[in-house]
Parts: structure tokens; sequence; C-alpha cells
């Protein structure tokens, strides 16, 4: 059964920390370049591949006993809104095109910049985090994988106008205060357990 809260704060969580990241802003290029529905399908599916990756690894660290979990996750936590507080503009990777439009050249260059890209970014150690705390990996790979197709989503159609509206800067300090919310509040229950 999937939790709609669980759902709902991984999506939240993930979304905010996967907004600034530059895996966004190259949807948005491609989105530009290419047709937007071509272009979602093979990010979408990159994306749905980390998410399981992840899931996993979250779930193989439910094994341990709940303190250290916690404890785990706490600082891992900590670690990520450190990440995202210190990383500075990184330029956008040059991206290649594919030689013509069809579905599978345009989707298949959005499915392996993703897959490149994302391997152990900041939001697959996150879901796998989540997933390690709530031991729910339905529900955390349900809020994960649609928060990454809703930034991919924005990105790539609405992406440009999204940006000049709200500063890149608030989002991802929004994203590094709930992030260590969630790294205090693992580590308390690390002590208090």
């Amino acid at each position: 059964m999937i939790s709609f809260s669980v759902t709902a704060l991984v999506f939240g969580v993930v979304f905010l920390a996967e907004l600034p990241d530059k895996t966004a802003l190259a949807g948005l290029v491609l989105g530009t370049r290419y047709r937007a529905s071509y272009v979602f399908a093979g990010v979408a599916a990159a994306f749905a591949v980390h998410v399981a990756l992840a899931v996993a690894a979250g779930s193989v660290l439910t094994l341990l006993p709940q303190q250290i979990v916690h404890a785990l996750t706490g600082v891992l936590f900590l670690g990520g809104a450190a990440m995202l507080l210190m990383k500075g503009d990184e330029g956008e990777d040059e991206i290649r095109r594919p030689e013509n439009q069809s579905f599978w050249k345009v989707s298949g260059a959005g499915f392996m910049l993703i897959l490149v890209a994302e391997f152990g970014d900041l939001t697959q150690i996150m879901t796998a985090n989540l997933a390690a705390r709530y031991d729910d990996p339905l529900s955390v790979g349900l809020g994960a994988v649609l928060a990454l197709w809703a930034v991919a989503g924005l990105g790539i159609v609405g992406g440009k106008a999204l940006m000049k509206r709200v500063p890149l800067t608030l989002i991802t300090r929004v994203a590094a205060v709930l992030m260590v919310g969630l790294g205090v509040w693992s580590l308390w229950e690390a002590v208090a357990g």
C-alpha cells in the first residue's frame, strides 16, 4: 500500500533538490532544440532507472539496526544540504545534437545524458536515504520518480519562465533547509531511540 504522506514528502524534497541541478538545465536545452515529447520519454526512462537503483540501495540499508540507519541517513542528509549550499555554478555540459529528429535518436540522447549525468547524483543518494529511512520502497520510489519527471517536464517545456520568476538560489536554499531538517530529525531519532 502506498503512503500518501511519504510519497508527498519525498516528492517535495527531491523536486526542490533537483530544480537547481544541471540536468534540469540540460533538459531545458534539449527541449528547445527537439520535440518535447521525445526528449521527455528518454529523460523519464533514465530517471526511472536511477530511482529503481536508489530505492534498491536504500532497501538494503533497512537490514541494519534502526539507530544506525537513522544516524547514517542524518549525516548523509546534512552532507547533502552542505553540498547544495556550497555547490558553485556549474557550466552546462556540451550537448551533442542527434543527426535527425527521430524518436529513437532524440529520446536516446536524453536518456544517455541523464543516465550518465545523474549517476551518484545528490537526488539519487537522497532517494536511497529516504528509502532507508521510511522502509517503504513503493511510496519513496513513486514520490521520487514523480518529482524527477515533474522537474524534467518543467525544464523541457517551461524552464526558462520558471527560472526568470524564481531565483535559483532561493530554490537551492529551501531544498537545503528541508534536508537539514530531515538530517537533524534523523540524528535525533538515532540518539533518542
